[in-house]
């Protein structure tokens, strides 16, 4: 199959298969005589799990090292669960640096009036804030 329509059964676009083989997640295509790639059942079946690693939030990185242990008949599953903990707490720092900001803003909208007055300590927050 062609570019289009691996990228039509795995869910991931073209420009995507392209940087996954850039980046060696996926093999290289093989290539007709015109020079137009071609894909099989076994590439799209690597793509979609790369697609369901991505929307995990797994980074190109870490899916390497996903797509090596799944290739790895011999693994310990010791090892993807250890992965997969090490993604989790980087994503929980994540969540708690987001959930602080979104406090922080929270406070300065309680604190502003919303009326007509041109004082506004969100903007007065934004301007002595400085960066570390």
């Amino acid at each position: 199959m062609n570019i289009g329509e691996a990228a039509g059964a795995s869910g991931v676009s073209a420009k995507m298969i392209r940087y996954y083989e850039e980046t060696g997640l996926i093999p290289a295509a093989a290539r007709t005589p015109a020079g137009y790639r071609v894909y099989k059942d076994t590439d799209v079946h690597r793509l979609r799990f790369i697609r369901r690693a991505r929307d995990l939030g797994f980074g190109v990185a870490e899916i390497g090292e996903l797509l090596d242990l799944w290739n790895d008949s011999a693994r310990h599953s010791a090892a993807v669960k250890q992965l997969a903990q090490a993604h989790i707490s980087e994503l929980q720092s994540k969540i708690d640096g987001l959930q602080q900001m979104a406090d922080t803003l929270q406070n300065l909208i309680d604190c502003c009036a919303g009326d007509n007055r041109p004082d506004c300590p969100i903007l007065s927050s934004l301007e002595e804030h400085t960066p570390p």
